[in-house]
Formats: structure tokens, sequence, C-alpha cells
């Protein structure tokens, strides 16, 4: 299920462009790359990655819970329809019929 909420995702989501987030991130990184030696670059851009990491999970996760929210809200309200539904044919075959209703036959 995972799979296909995953490529609903892929195929309906557009990421926000950031353009000034990733210029500052890149102007970031190039002073960092200019003021340390390779092993802490090396560990600089581990941690870069690993938040990219984070955040791309993170932004699928809340589509998939808001896919999911909206799926359950929808079976809920098919459920109450449902009933709605059953009730008025019930009522009708009683005789009950509301005064709006009774309008709407005539």
């Amino acid at each position: 299920m995972n799979k296909l909420l995953k490529d609903i995702y892929d195929c309906f989501y557009t990421p926000p462009e950031f353009s000034e987030q990733k210029q500052e991130v890149e102007e970031c990184h190039q002073a960092l790359i200019k003021a340390l030696e390779m092993p802490e670059r090396r560990l600089v851009l581990r941690i870069m990655d690993a938040l990219g990491l984070m955040a791309e999970e993170r932004s699928i996760d809340s589509f998939i819970s808001g896919f999911e929210l909206a799926w359950q809200l929808s079976m809920e309200m098919n459920q109450y329809e449902k009933e709605r539904s059953v009730s008025r044919c019930t009522a009708k075959r009683s005789g009950a019929l509301s005064m709006s209703e009774m309008e709407e036959a005539t």
C-alpha cells in the first residue's frame, strides 16, 4: 500500500522551489569547504545528506498521512449517507415523513 501511495505522491506532488534557501545553503557550503579540512568536509556533507533524506521522508509521510485521513473521512461520509438513506426509507415505509419531505412529495 505504501508503494502505491509513494507512486501517487511522486505523480502529484511538486516540491517548492526554495530558490533563496538553496542559494543560502550553497553559499554556506562553499564557505565551509574553504574553512574545513577534508575529514570535516565529509562530515558536513554526511549531515547535509541525512537532513535532506529526513526532509524527503517527512514530506512523503505527511502526504501519506493526509491521504489516509482523507480516505477515512470519505469512508465515514459514505457510511453516514448509507445510514441516512436507510433511515429515510424506514421513515417512508412507516409513513413518518417530515413536513419538508411531504412538501417535496407534492
